[in-house]
């Protein structure tokens, strides 16, 4: 499975060194799918608008435990191809409100990899 290579701090595209764009495979490929996958807000995707975390309508100004934070995400990252499965992990809060964790994942190959947030 391969995906199109983005920067990791812009999130825009990159180019390999032949100037083509570049592209991401196996693993990593996935986790940055997972790692999209999670940034989409639900009904944002034009194309599919039930693609993406509620983040609107059940986490942003929203009282809750992290636990249904935690489950939302594993529901998204499990719809990435090639996933079999996810846990979300919660490390914490910083002062600038900024929540900060990981997501495990293993690969319907048996493979596991990590994204950070």
């Amino acid at each position: 499975m391969n995906t199109l290579l983005l920067d990791r701090s812009t999130w825009d595209l990159l180019l390999d060194v032949g100037g083509n764009i570049a592209v991401a495979s196996d693993v990593y490929a996935i986790a940055q799918d997972i790692s999209s996958a999670v940034r989409v807000f639900l009904g944002e995707c034009w194309y599919d608008t039930t693609q993406g975390v509620p983040y609107r309508q059940n986490i942003l100004g929203r009282g809750q435990s992290v636990s249904v934070f935690q489950k939302q995400v594993e529901q998204v990252a499990l719809t990435v191809t090639g996933v079999s499965e996810a846990q979300c992990l919660v490390s914490g809060l910083g002062a600038s409100r900024q929540l900060t964790g990981a997501i495990l994942f293993t690969t319907t190959s048996g493979t596991t990899g990590n994204v950070s947030f």
